[in-house]
């Protein structure tokens, strides 16, 4: 099959590698890739929010399946078009997609499906929001409405730092994004992320994962895209992962195929988990970002199999083989990010990384220049490593990191502390 992949950062280099191992694969094309993706891949050059220009590259290219990786061509209905044009895809409607585009409409399904999940108040003015905050008291969550890159959510722990969350948002710090803000309950427990595919009217499950959103060591400061992930998520045990089935998941798809758009594709389920009680903290459209580097580290050649399933309607027989094994991913940043960052810093060590089932170096924020590896995003390399362990893998992870040279990036320290300190 000739497969194309839409994104460029470091979810579309891990499923890339996977794609690659296996054996149905004869020809692999992503758009637009990055520095690391051309070292495995073919790349090329799109508007890939276009559903136009998409289908007219894959008709000129003879591509047999795509499989659309960030959330920005879905919510702008690039699966649809391809869709209509007789073209095999993994993704969800633009309809569907709002399932991540619209936190409002999130909500909306929740409530229509008795989907646990925060109390929450919808507004598009300031006034009426910053009313809603005083009222409610703190910590409170204040969300950008829209797709804001991930980073269109604010912890506030006081009233002052909410109230200044919907003036930044309102005054346009996410652009359209902050049109129309959700302010939620905060909720207390442990965070993961639970993973299924979809195609329409069958679930299957396919992994567990635990990200790191703050850019500090210990979970402090500023909340990013994510610094690293590792799975399984030993918090979302395999009760708690029933229980997000019966409970959230399950009856969103049956609502949403009520709706009269039903999903296909595949649903990352943020949880919020305490005393054993998962709640929805949100719906993303596509596989997470690092979290789908260490899930598909996991999964290898069968990650095609079981996308390939989901786009054509064949979950209902499709299994998940998982091995006994733990991975573990360390976002290499470049200095200052979240905020402004450095960019074009060259990147040495990465020709001795090693490149096995079990070690990878994805590129996410990448570009070859000069016959260097310079950095070009603010989340830069994901290190990733596997392990019978998650200790194996986290020292595995790190003795790489520790053998990159990127004197103008960082990294945290401590990802998987919360397995880690179990253990």
């Amino acid at each position: 099959m000739n497969i194309l992949i839409l994104g460029g950062g470091g979810r579309e280099h891990s499923l890339a590698w996977a794609v690659l191992q296996n054996p149905k694969c004869d020809r692999l094309v992503v758009a637009p890739g990055n520095a690391g993706i051309a070292a495995i891949a073919e790349c090329a050059t799109l508007d890939i929010e276009d559903g136009g220009t998409v289908v007219t590259f894959v008709e000129e290219e003879c591509i047999d399946f795509v499989i659309v990786g960030p959330e920005a061509p879905l919510a702008a209905g690039v699966a649809d078009r391809l869709r209509d044009a007789g073209v095999l895809v993994f993704g969800p409607s633009q309809a569907a997609a709002q399932l991540e585009a619209s936190k409002a409409f999130t909500k909306q399904v929740c409530d229509a499906a008795g989907a646990p999940t925060a109390a929450y108040g919808h507004f598009t003015d300031a006034a009426a929001a910053r009313a809603y905050v005083s009222d409610q008291g703190a910590p409170i969550v204040v969300k950008a409405d829209g797709l804001a890159a991930g980073k269109g959510v604010i912890i506030a722990e006081t009233v002052e730092q909410a109230h200044a969350a919907i003036d930044d948002m309102f005054g346009g710090a996410f652009g359209g994004a902050g049109a129309e803000v959700v302010i939620e309950e905060f909720m207390q427990g442990e965070e993961a992320s639970f993973f299924v595919l979809c195609d329409g009217t069958d679930v299957l499950p396919i992994g567990t994962a635990q990200d790191h959103k703050r850019v500090g060591e210990g979970d402090t400061g500023p909340n990013t895209g994510g610094m690293g992930a590792y799975s399984p998520a030993p918090v979302l045990t395999d009760a708690i992962a029933e229980r997000a089935l019966s409970e959230i998941i399950r009856p969103t798809m049956a609502e949403m195929a009520a709706r009269g758009m039903p999903y296909q594709g595949v649903l990352y389920a943020g949880l919020m988990i305490e005393d054993g009680a998962p709640r929805l903290v949100e719906y993303n459209v596509r596989f997470g970002d690092p979290e789908c580097q260490v899930l598909m580290m996991r999964l290898g050649a069968q990650a095609f199999d079981l996308m390939h399933a989901a786009a054509e309607g064949r979950l209902g027989q499709a299994q998940v083989n998982w091995a006994d094994d733990h991975a573990i991913t360390v976002v290499m940043a470049a200095d200052g990010y979240p905020g402004s960052y450095d960019k074009g810093a060259e990147i040495g060590g990465l020709d001795a990384m090693p490149e096995t089932s079990s070690q990878m170096v994805f590129h996410a924020g990448t570009t070859a220049r000069d016959g260097k590896i310079t950095a070009s995003g603010g989340r830069v390399l994901n290190v990733t490593a596997r392990g019978s362990s998650l200790a194996e893998a986290a020292r595995a992870a790190y003795d790489m990191v520790d053998a990159i040279d990127f004197p103008r990036g960082f990294c945290r320290r401590d990802i998987g502390w919360r397995a880690l300190d179990k253990g």
